[in-house]
């Protein structure tokens, strides 16, 4: 399962000149700080669902950034990952030639970093949107399997998860509102 995203090989003209199939590394990612964003430091290199191993991430850093930036410093972290994101991604999909390749995490760690910076934090409700938000990314409801399909670009692939993100967060916020 690699979580709806393009395919995790890529071609690629290598450093000797050569042409074959790669699998971004730790060693691809490191000369590049944009690869570091993108590859959410190497979350997204996992060989098993790393759109998920990135959102977990998002989860244990938001865990251990919260308590430090408080909530405008969290704010403030997701405008910037949002803007600096869009950077990494474009440059590392060129890179490794493919827009949204499954190695590239930024779009659900900056994505679900909002869903939990809105969400109250006991761990039940974070665990739901968790949840719900791999959900909705993996499944892509209208319009986000549109958008994840013909905007071919950074915007794009930020866009479909803070769509996945507030579908999280309008199903979370109905439920408080009918059962909470």
């Amino acid at each position: 399962m690699n979580d709806n995203k393009v395919e995790d090989v890529t071609d690629l003209v290598r450093a000797d000149g050569t042409f074959g199939r790669i699998r971004p590394t730790f060693e691809f990612m490191k000369p590049r700080l944009s690869r570091w964003i993108a590859f959410g430091l190497g979350s997204g290199l996992s060989n098993v669902v790393p759109g998920t191993m990135g959102t977990l991430f998002a989860w244990v850093a938001f865990a251990i950034l919260a308590p430090l930036l408080g909530d405008t410093g969290m704010g403030v972290l997701i405008a910037l990952s949002l803007v600096v994101g869009h950077w990494a991604i474009e440059r590392t999909g060129r890179d490794v030639g493919v827009h949204d390749h499954s190695a590239i995490v930024w779009d659900e760690i900056v994505a679900f970093w909002l869903v939990l910076w809105v969400i109250p934090q006991d761990f039940s409700d974070q665990l739901v949107g968790f949840l719900l938000f791999r959900l909705f990314d993996i499944t892509k409801p209208a319009p986000i399997r549109t958008i994840d399909s013909q905007w071919q670009n950074a915007t794009g692939v930020l866009l479909d998860d803070l769509l996945a993100a507030a579908y999280t967060l309008i199903v979370m916020a109905v439920w408080t509102r009918l059962f909470g």
